[in-house]
Order: C-alpha cells, then structure tokens, then sequence
C-alpha cells in the first residue's frame, strides 16, 4: 500500500485531523542508515509525526525540524520535513540494541532517554526561524509531541505514531494520527473523542491490519461529519548535493584547508540524512583554497 497523508476536519469544523501511513517512509529510511529496529522505531515515529505537522505550512520551501536530545544511547534524532511530503532524518547511533521493555515492545523511550529536550523549528523564510522546545516527559515520541503542541503551541492534541518491526528488521507497519480540537469544541464532544481513541487498537496495529488513513480517522470520528480535505503523498527525500558540501569545507576556513591539502591532500564528507558520499581532491581543494 502506497504511504500518504490525509488532513481532515470533523464536527462542523470544530476538530481538525491528520492521519498518515508511512511503511516505505520508515523502511526506506532504515535501508538508508541500516538501522537497527529499537532506532527504525524512534526515528519512524519522529518523522511520521514530522510529516503530519508539516502539512499546515503555507511555503513551499519552508520546512519544520524536530530534534530531540533525550540523553539516551541513540543519542540525538532530527527530522526535517517539507508541506509536499519531502522528508528526511537520522538518529546519531543506528546500531542501538536494548532488550524489550516490560510490555515486551521495543524500547523506544529507554533507547531516546527523557532527560533532555524535544525541539520543533518552522523555518517559514523570515530572518529568524521559530523554535520552541519543552522538556521531554516519557521518550516515547507520541506522548512528547503533544506535550509540546499543548504546552508551546497552546494546541491539546491526541497524538499517536507507531512502528511495527518485523524479525528480519524491515518494516511491518508504520503510521499515525494527530487529533486537535479547535475553539467551538464542546466539553462533551471532546470527552466522546477521548473515549473512542482509548477505545481504539494501536496505531501500528490498525496499519497493519490494512486500514488506510481515512479508515483510520473514520474509527474515531466518522460520525461526526468527517470531510478530508488534503492528501499528501510523504517521501524520504535529501536535498544534499556537492555545492552545499563544499560550502560547509569553506567554513572552516583558508587555514584549515591548506592543512587539510598538506596532510591528506582529499577531503571526504559524508552527509548524515543520506548517507551520500562526497569526495574533494587536491585540485578541489585548491580551489577552496582561492575562495576562502
């Protein structure tokens, strides 16, 4: 089944919602990082929700980032995404390997740590990029990104990203749901929305079973007028290329090159969202070197 995005609204426009299924999304980022499932875990969660919270900007060439610092042993993960569906994201240590937790699931939250920061920046194209940051609360990514929309974007959010690993390592299933109530909401329909998503099975579940985003939404909300409005279609996607590579050689300026010539006469970087390879030979370098 092909991954998108549906947003929707629901209740005379007093709920709006997103719902994705993003399996080759997270399975195609594991190839890419060779990740290990507890790592395919975490980063597919983060940027499954990535990919739903990006859907709301207006540019084409804005972007939102998520980075979370949770001092756990996969160290740090950041995700960018883009409006078209256009996303991209690593986690400092793929190879992370813990036992399963006391539910017998991955352990996503021990592998992310919640000592730390979770980070969303909207660079919308202005001189300075919005950032907020909140505290992590459980490192179990869904739970934390609504912390964050309650708390820095004053949003309450019913939040729910999930990935299923299968022995081999690929992905099973992978998607998500975001549900926001906006103002006009009663008490009573938000207590009924509350009441039919503790009534619902696991996001990673409901994938898997082969419900597609609407059916997804349709379990929670389609009695109440439920109208989707968007379909995006999400991609693991770098923009990377050798211009922007020998733009971060010309940061280190003329000095460092010239040692760089002197003592390895190549430079190789390697960008971290892909994983693609850059090489810099002498004659390259000299040319920096005029640059700098």
């Amino acid at each position: 089944m092909k991954d998108y995005i549906i947003r929707a609204t629901a209740a005379n426009g007093s709920i709006r919602a997103f719902a994705a299924t993003t399996t080759n999304l997270v399975d195609t980022s594991r190839k890419t990082h060779g990740l290990y499932p507890v790592a395919s875990a975490a980063l597919g969660r983060t940027m499954t929700a990535a990919a739903m919270m990006a859907i709301d900007l207006k540019g084409k060439d804005d972007n939102l980032s998520i980075v979370i610092k949770g001092g756990g042993p996969i160290g740090n993960i950041v995700v960018v995404a883009k409006n078209n569906g256009k996303i991209k994201g690593y986690v400092d240590n793929p190879h992370v390997e813990l036992p399963l937790n006391s539910s017998g699931k991955l352990d996503v939250a021990g592998a992310v740590g919640n000592q730390g920061k979770l980070t969303v920046i909207k660079d919308l194209g202005l001189k300075e990029p919005y950032a907020g940051q909140v505290d992590l609360v459980t490192g179990e990514i869904g739970e934390d990104i609504a912390y964050y929309m309650a708390y820095s974007e004053q949003q309450p959010s019913a939040v729910a990203v999930g990935v299923l690993v299968n022995p081999d390592s690929s992905i099973k299933a992978a998607g998500g749901f975001i549900i926001q109530p906006l103002p006009g909401a009663s008490d009573k329909l938000i207590d009924e929305i509350e009441r039919r998503i503790h009534h619902t099975p696991p996001i990673s579940t409901m994938v898997d079973q082969g419900m597609k985003p609407e059916d997804i939404l349709g379990k929670i909300l389609g009695t109440m007028d439920l109208k989707i409005n968007d379909t995006i279609y999400p991609e693991f996607s770098c923009d990377c290329n050798r211009e922007r590579l020998e733009s971060v050689l010309l940061t280190l300026g003329k000095k460092e090159l010239e040692a760089i010539l002197e003592e390895d006469g190549k430079a190789e970087l390697v960008c971290h969202y892909c994983n693609s390879v850059y090489n810099f030979d002498k004659e390259d370098i000299r040319r920096l070197i005029k640059n700098a």
